[in-house]
């Protein structure tokens, strides 16, 4: 399956779309659209494929994704069900790059701005304080005067740009190399690990989802994202293991199991190797971090 194409859709009384989705509105598809967009996800949980990347989201994070960068964020299931208060929320804002015309962001006042832009077409996360204002700001822009908006748009791509508190997620060769095809190919091996994680995967198997020998496979998978498909299997894994470390009450072992894992020892070893931490102590840090936050 292709990545779709998604224009949003503009009217007259509005330059740029600002969007809540809550709950089960949320789900959405393998696809990609000519507008920026920068997301914050307020609450909800789960995995993200954007261009070649795959990585665990949760609630606070924001993402500034650049123009026809094909991305799919999936939800826990919980946030998609739940209703009111606990239900799920994103709030999205797309926009053109040329939006304010063809020359304005070659104004020497907004150079950084516009460096900001061309980096983003790999996808960005933000990191630190600055993804925490910028979260508070994309909640105060969506309820903003038309007139604030645009003002609260142009002041958080600045703050962005200036802080550097940033980093990419999608490779520029997936960007700028990867064909129709190979996005069909790539969206398959990714979905099928999705969806098989906790199993036994080996790679002939996924091989032959591609109708390829295992040595074609690999030297296709390494040359389209830069990473063996073990690594990759391995980053799922791992990243749901954080998530259910940090929301779940089961023990090191059982979560261990429910990744796909048979050996508690192995587990441990890829978890440090990801985390650069042992389970523990990863549930540990990210506790004391959310206490932190909560005091603030």
């Amino acid at each position: 399956m292709k990545p779709v194409l998604r224009q949003m859709t503009s009217t007259p009384e509005h330059s740029f779309l600002i969007r809540k989705d809550v709950g089960e509105n949320m789900i959405n598809i393998w696809h990609y659209h000519p507008e920026i967009e920068l997301l914050f996800i307020k609450r909800s949980s789960g995995t993200w494929l954007i261009g070649d990347h795959i990585g665990h989201f949760q609630s606070g994070e924001v993402v500034l994704l650049g123009t026809n960068l094909p991305h799919c964020f999936r939800h826990e299931y919980d946030y998609i069900i739940k209703k009111n208060e606990t239900a799920g929320e994103t709030i999205c804002v797309k926009f053109m790059a040329d939006m304010f015309g063809t020359d304005f962001f070659n104004l020497p006042e907004l150079l950084e701005i516009k460096k900001l832009l061309s980096k983003c077409n790999n996808g960005l996360k933000l990191l630190g304080k600055t993804k925490t204002h910028i979260g508070a700001m994309i909640q105060k822009m969506a309820t903003a005067s038309p007139g604030r908006k645009l003002v609260y748009l142009l002041t958080i791509l600045e703050e962005i740009a200036e802080s550097g508190e940033y980093v990419t997620l999608s490779s520029k060769g997936f960007s700028q190399s990867v064909n129709e095809t190979n996005k069909d190919r790539i969206k398959l091996i990714f979905e099928y690990t999705f969806n098989h994680y906790s199993e036994k995967i080996t790679i002939d198997k996924v091989a032959s989802l591609l109708n390829m020998t295992r040595q074609s496979f690999c030297r296709y998978f390494k040359n389209k994202t830069k990473k063996t498909y073990i690594q990759f299997l391995m980053e799922v894994r791992i990243g749901y293991a954080c998530r259910l470390l940090v929301e779940d009450e089961k023990n090191v072992a059982e979560i261990s199991y429910d990744c796909g894992y048979n050996n508690i020892s192995h587990f441990n070893h890829q978890f440090k190797t990801i985390t650069k931490k042992r389970p523990l102590k990863y549930k540990q840090d990210y506790l004391e971090k959310e206490k932190t936050v909560a005091a603030l």
